[in-house]
């Protein structure tokens, strides 16, 4: 069924069939024009993960259905992780969970915007396939936002003031906005980068989103906390100016000083917002310390007024003591109760 051919640097692999329901739902459920793109992606991501010889360590220590089940579900996560890291595969993921993220949201807010991988296609300009994701705008195919997604701490920021034309070329968030917008024929370039996979020159301007005038839009999620929240806000903004700019040429820096100002007040917002589910947090630790406490009083106030009335403590008390089984059942529940305020 698979040959190698070695003179091409290529696997050939015959007709075949696959009867696994799991396969054959998930492929059912893509159109039809994704499927190819999809199964190339899955024998990758699946070599990546024998590479890793998981499998094997993973067999030998599980022995029962439930540790395997559990085991399985631990490595699928690890894998995830790991993969996500390997700069050869995180693009893709970037990608998918992006453009996922994007529909479901439009789904939400009741938007009629659309965002389509571009895949491997070109777009205007010859053998280029700088821009990731296209959102049509309203569904729009004339009114669109480009969206180029960049998990690479090579990236770095690049303005036009520090560019020395005469080094080699490389790609900046700078040159990436442009060249996306250009070769996507969009309205508005967005670039986005993930909190753990991000140049230091770009996080040092621009820790939530930002904007580059006459430019576009930088947002950092962070992707492994599920935290998309400043791609929101960017692709919010960037749908204002698409939607509202009109075929007159505007002030950039006015423009520049509007969104600038927008972003700084949505910081702000968002800091406050970060302090205030830190002090949750610490709020939550402190209340669980102080019930902690309230329940040792009580339980060794009882057992207190046990030995005072019997001049001793059996010695099954002296384990429940010593134990204190009972209290941590108890705290158990508070602990639950305080977890889910």
């Amino acid at each position: 069924m698979l040959k190698i051919n070695q003179q091409l640097k290529r696997i050939e692999i015959k007709e075949f069939e696959i009867e696994n329901q799991i396969i054959f739902n998930f492929f059912n459920n893509l159109p039809i024009n994704e499927r190819d793109d999809k199964l190339l992606r899955a024998i990758y991501i699946g070599v990546l993960a024998l590479m890793e010889d998981r499998i094997s360590s993973f067999l030998s220590k599980t022995s029962n259905e439930l540790g395997t089940e559990l085991e399985s579900l631990k490595m699928i996560f690890e894998m995830k992780k790991e993969l996500f890291y390997k700069s050869a595969i995180k693009g893709i993921f970037a990608e998918d969970e992006i453009a996922e993220f994007l529909n479901q949201y439009f789904s939400d807010k009741k938007l009629k915007d659309r965002a389509f991988l571009t895949g491997n296609t070109a777009g205007i300009i010859p053998k280029n396939k700088t821009g990731d994701i296209i959102c049509e705008v309203n569904g729009t195919p004339e009114l669109k936002i480009v969206i180029e997604c960049k998990f690479d701490k090579s990236i770095r920021l690049g303005d036009i003031e520090s560019k020395d034309i005469f080094i080699r070329k490389s790609d900046t968030a700078w040159s990436q906005l442009i060249e996306a917008q250009a070769n996507r024929d969009s309205k508005v370039s967005l670039i986005v980068f993930d909190i753990s996979l991000v140049e230091n020159s770009v996080l040092k301007n621009f820790d939530n989103v930002g904007y580059i005038k006459g430019i576009g839009f930088i947002a950092i999620i962070n992707s492994q906390k599920g935290d998309y929240s400043n791609l929101v806000i960017a692709y919010m903004l960037a749908r204002d100016i698409a939607l509202n700019a009109k075929n007159i040429e505007l002030d950039k820096d006015v423009l520049g000083m509007i969104v600038n100002r927008i972003i700084k007040d949505i910081n702000e917002v968002l800091n406050i917002r970060t302090l205030v589910l830190n002090n949750i947090d610490n709020n939550k630790a402190i209340l669980k310390q102080l019930e902690k406490s309230v329940l040792l009083m009580e339980f060794n106030q009882e057992y207190l007024k046990r030995f005072l009335s019997q001049g001793t403590l059996t010695k099954k008390d002296l384990l429940d003591f010593y134990t204190g089984e009972d209290i941590k059942d108890k705290y158990r529940l508070i602990e639950k109760e305080i977890n889910d305020l």
